[in-house]
């Protein structure tokens, strides 16, 4: 933050004004939050938030890891740069801007972690109640986040999946807006993560070879798929890239649809299932915009891949070693699937990008 309240020096002669950068974005903060002013007012303050504060994440060559790897011009896109620590600030934002247009007055969403910490912090700035929803059995430091931030929550018996079920119901009962994947929002939520194709591409200023991911329900490799697909209708770019998905080993049916050559995604086994610490946000028996993922996949010649615990912990550790970011293992699975195809058959000298989603705190 710039202190000195003269005007500073720029190139050429220029000069330009010091300004208290945060100090601004808490301004329109309060006033995005202050239900007494006019929704025009407070709409135009929670859009200056949200252009400053999410997404515009960094994308950084991977030198060190291309050298370890032996492959060129891996980038990284790291979404533990947005404000709660993953992409889900993303569809988080998008959505309470959309909520407040729409003359919501409460958001409702399930999470086991990050989704719901985005989601309040994100409500709480757009002036909104936030009701979220989480497995009784599931247990996350950040739900002490999420009640900091305001929201009231609700524990459900049985999985994650019963907990979208409710927080849908209690949104449709209530007239909330329903914030979860899967719902009458989706296409926001797709078109919010679509952002990120859109950054990537003011960067290499063309689609890279392979864009590679972790997936869970499916949402972010759907949602970028939708832009770079927007990207190349409008002929921005010479081609679309591959996409890639990477998941927990045998825990999610996008790429067990995948491997197993499947029409569409089919509901595994709860049972079969094992939660750990490492996983978490990877495995999902019911992948809500799995068919949307899948279809990404296939129509650009992707590939999916498993990644087991000790290779997301490997990977992670690497890129803390290599290239100094601080990363959820489970945000390299795609990057373990881009590597295991490169170790059947090596890769073409080309560009590719990983989605690193969230950053290890």
């Amino acid at each position: 933050m710039i202190n000195d309240d003269k005007p500073f020096n720029l190139i050429d002669g220029a000069t330009g004004e010091s300004i208290e950068i945060f100090q601004e974005v808490d301004r329109q903060c309060k006033i995005a939050s202050d239900l007494s002013m006019p929704l025009d007012q407070r709409l135009e303050a929670y859009e200056d938030v949200f252009d400053s504060e999410v997404g515009d994440t960094a994308l950084v060559r991977a030198r060190n890891i291309e050298r370890e790897v032996g492959l060129r011009q891996i980038f990284l896109k790291f979404e533990g740069g947005n404000p709660t620590g993953t992409q889900k600030d993303r569809i988080a934002f998008a959505q309470a801007m959309d909520a407040m247009r729409r003359g919501f007055d409460t958001i409702s969403v399930a999470t086991c972690g990050n989704y719901g910490v985005a989601t309040a912090l994100a409500a709480s700035f757009a002036g909104l109640q936030c009701r979220i929803f989480i497995p009784e059995n599931f247990h996350t430091k950040r739900t002490r986040e999420m009640v900091e931030l305001g929201a009231q929550i609700t524990r459900v018996p049985g999985d994650y999946e019963n907990a979208v079920a409710l927080s849908s119901a209690i949104a449709g009962e209530k007239e909330y807006y329903d914030a979860n994947p899967g719902g009458d929002n989706t296409l926001t939520q797709m078109r919010a993560y679509g952002q990120i194709a859109y950054e990537i591409y003011d960067e290499l200023r063309d689609a890279p070879f392979a864009v590679a991911a972790p997936v869970s329900n499916g949402s972010t490799l759907a949602g970028i798929y939708r832009g770079f697909l927007s990207l190349y209708r409008r002929g921005k770019t010479s081609r679309m890239p591959h996409m890639v998905a990477g998941s927990s080993f045998r825990k999610n049916p996008i790429v067990y649809a995948f491997i197993k050559n499947m029409a569409s995604c089919e509901d595994l086994s709860p049972d079969k299932i094992h939660e750990t610490q490492i996983n978490e946000p990877l495995i999902n028996w019911h992948s809500i915009d799995g068919d949307q993922a899948l279809e990404g996949i296939r129509q650009t010649k992707g590939w999916a891949a498993d990644a087991s615990d000790r290779a997301m912990r490997t990977y992670s550790s690497l890129i803390r070693q290599k290239e100094g970011l601080q990363v959820l293992p489970a945000s390299t699975a795609g990057l373990i699937a881009l590597m295991n195809q490169h170790k059947k058959e090596p890769l073409p000298n080309d560009r590719y990008v990983v989605i690193l989603t969230g950053r290890k705190s």
